[in-house]
């Protein structure tokens, strides 16, 4: 079985409750943050991860045009992302651009170990880091969501 056959069916689950939760999400909760970064500024810099991690891990070029804002983080981009449908957008470009560079990656490549700026990685492992990154920015959302509600909460009861 080759490596992509194993892999994208676990990519899909992710990243579609991923896109659903980000699709839920409120336009004006976009803005809210805590620590510097807000939930917009998340969910771009989670596209742009995807973008970076297929030019560096599957040999995919970004897609020309497309502006790196977020950098190292959420917190050092100095943009604010309020429009959903334009997140919602540019999430769904990504994940459509990295599984296109997943589908393309030769079989004996997926196992070899690439240096980048991240640190060295296989292709496999690659996937496996955007998965939990995805991830840690999920728990972030909510928290903050959480926190926000919580310090509505305390200022109605004042």
């Amino acid at each position: 079985m080759k490596t992509v056959s194993t892999v994208l069916p676990v990519w899909n689950a992710i990243q579609n409750r991923f896109h659903d939760m980000v699709r839920k999400l409120p336009e004006e909760s976009l803005s809210l943050s805590l620590g510097g970064s807000s939930i917009g500024q998340m969910l771009r810099h989670n596209a742009e991860v995807e973008y970076m991690f297929a030019e560096w891990f599957f040999e995919c070029p970004m897609p020309e045009g497309l502006e790196i804002v977020t950098g190292r983080g959420a917190a050092r981009s100095t943009r604010d992302f309020t429009n959903l449908q334009e997140l919602v957008a540019v999430l769904e470009a990504s994940n459509k651009h990295l599984i296109a560079a997943m589908e393309a990656l030769p079989e004996e490549q997926w196992h070899e170990q690439k240096d980048c700026p991240i640190g060295p990685s296989t292709p496999l492992e690659s996937v496996g880091r955007l998965m939990y990154h995805a991830g840690i920015h999920s728990g972030q959302i909510s928290l903050i969501q959480k926190c926000s509600v919580n310090k509505e909460s305390a200022e109605v009861n004042q």
